[in-house]
């Protein structure tokens, strides 16, 4: 069928070592899934069910471009995370299957407007215009699992202008990556182009103009973004 605009072009991930890019259909984030972080954010770091909102495929901001500082805010802030890139899908997937439905990982940073999430929680309203805004969340290449395996642990971090503000280890994560896909694969049927963004540790923070913000995860991926 014939369409009255011109449909927009498809949002594209660089694949480490390849000519190819990795297109993203939905992008689905956990949220408080260290538990260091949900004690820093007011809340129990109990194994309670986890929970998920979402941020646009086109929200997503690829390695080598600058993060512009969204208007409406004067508190926005970093919170690293690892990125689990989906080549298959589908309903209720068993824990035990969700890693033969992974493409590959990244790191990624989760841009926050916390001020507008602060009111939105006050309000008993949805964080979209907190967390879906324009730009929100720079990721690195995705490296294929064929490259790094399934990373169950090791050290992930956020540096902002060299001074180290976030750190922990994958293995810290309170829903493990089979289970965050097992969970989420309840409520929708996943399909390949899927990412997830799994959650921070703790040691978020406000960024300002002009901050140059670096973060990695150990034998994955590294990333360093500009504020601008």
């Amino acid at each position: 069928m014939e369409t009255v605009l011109a449909p927009p072009p498809p949002v594209l991930l660089p694949i480490s070592g390849s000519p190819v890019g990795f297109p993203v259909r939905r992008v689905y984030c956990v949220g408080r899934n260290y538990a260091a972080h949900a004690i820093e954010m007011g809340h129990d770091p109990e194994r309670e069910p986890p929970f998920f909102f979402q941020k646009n495929p086109d929200n997503l901001l690829p390695p080598g471009q600058d993060f512009p500082y969204p208007p409406l805010s004067s508190d926005v802030h970093h919170e690293v995370e690892l990125i689990v890139a989906m080549r298959g899908g589908g309903a209720d997937i068993p824990v035990q299957e969700a890693p033969d439905h992974i493409f590959g990982y990244g790191v990624g940073i989760d841009f926050t407007r916390r001020d507008l999430q602060a009111e939105a929680k006050k309000a008993g309203k949805p964080w979209t215009a907190a967390k879906a805004f324009e730009h929100s969340a720079p990721v690195s290449a995705i490296a294929p699992v064929t490259a790094v395996g399934h990373p169950a642990n090791g050290n992930i971090w956020l540096k902002v202008n060299g001074e180290l503000r976030q750190q922990g280890d994958l293995g810290q994560m309170i829903w493990k990556v089979p289970e965050i896909i097992a969970e989420l694969s309840r409520m929708f049927t996943l399909a390949p182009g899927d990412v997830i963004m799994t959650g921070t540790p703790s040691g978020v923070g406000p960024v300002v103009r002009g901050d140059v913000v670096t973060c990695g995860i150990d034998g994955v991926a590294a990333l360093s973004v500009k504020v601008i």
